[in-house]
């Protein structure tokens, strides 16, 4: 059975995301998981041989559901459905890969770009071409208008209005990481990226370090992940905008062979819950 044939159902909403309102007062907070969806639409036009993992490795799979408390505690809470394979909504729209897209414009390549991680990925999980063609600018064009642009006009729409709301507006952009990729047995458990102390205050990435931290959780700060698309463009202090990312272990909560939720989820999703309440009373 193919990758594609394998696929979650499709999406129900327009824009390829979903977002849950938060069940009590909403606060500053926006919660962002652009990585959690899993659907790859038929023209993604992917190598018919294309293995499952190779298709969805790089996911963040399950992160919107470990995150979901945070309704409870007045954040809002957008998600992606769209898988990553298809568009990367964490990318600048502009980062296009002229090994994989014909008549890109010249223009300096991004580091994420030369390594095959554009807007429109050319390579997935394992490293391995997601194609066995070459895109069309308008194609590729056409996907970001349909998913990237959308998600992120529902994002400023929601950070616009927890800034009318609080005068402030704080976006969490939640990931994941393989288990291989954060070092193994030995490394962090988290990895907080604050793009080197610029998009937030200070005062926010100690108190989610200590808040991680007393779980028993390793932390990391900004390597090898200091924020990526959403983190740079919303991560202005000065504005009243502010934004880190949290990249998450997969093995505290996911068996990557399954790709099931695996013996560290209860634990995991108890933990965050603790570090989400926190955030939510000021005091993580």
């Amino acid at each position: 059975m193919t990758a594609q044939a394998r696929d979650p159902a499709a999406p129900t909403l327009p824009g390829g995301f979903r977002i849950t309102p938060p069940r009590t007062a909403p606060g500053p907070f926006v919660f962002a998981s652009p990585h959690s969806g899993g659907f790859c639409p038929a023209d993604l036009g992917a190598r018919a041989d294309l293995a499952w993992g190779a298709l969805h490795g790089t996911e963040d799979a399950l992160v919107d559901r470990l995150i979901i408390s945070g309704a409870d505690h007045g954040a809002t809470i957008i998600a992606g459905q769209i898988g990553r394979a298809y568009v990367d909504l964490n990318r600048d729209p502009s980062e296009l890969d002229p090994r994989l897209i014909d008549d890109v414009p010249d223009a300096p390549l991004s580091a994420k770009v030369a390594a095959g991680f554009g807007v429109l990925p050319r390579l997935g999980g394992g490293g391995l071409a997601l194609y066995d063609r070459r895109l069309s600018l308008p194609e590729a064009r056409d996907r970001i208008a349909r998913i990237h642009t959308p998600y992120h006009a529902a994002l400023a729409e929601l950070m616009a209005a927890a800034h009318a709301r609080h005068g402030r507006a704080v976006l969490i952009d939640w990931h994941s990481m393989p288990a291989q990729a954060a070092g193994g047995p030995t490394g962090p458990d988290v990895v907080l990226g604050d793009r080197y102390g610029t998009s937030c205050a200070t005062r926010l990435t100690r108190d989610l370090r200590t808040a991680f931290e007393r779980l028993g959780w390793r932390v990391a700060l900004n390597q090898p992940y200091p924020g990526g698309y959403s983190t740079r463009i919303w991560g202005r202090p000065d504005d009243g905008f502010s934004a880190i990312q949290i990249e998450l272990n997969r093995g505290l909560y996911f068996n990557e062979s399954t790709r099931e939720p695996g013996p560290g989820w209860s634990r995991c999703v108890s933990g965050l819950q603790r570090v989400i309440a926190g955030l939510g009373a000021g005091n993580a």
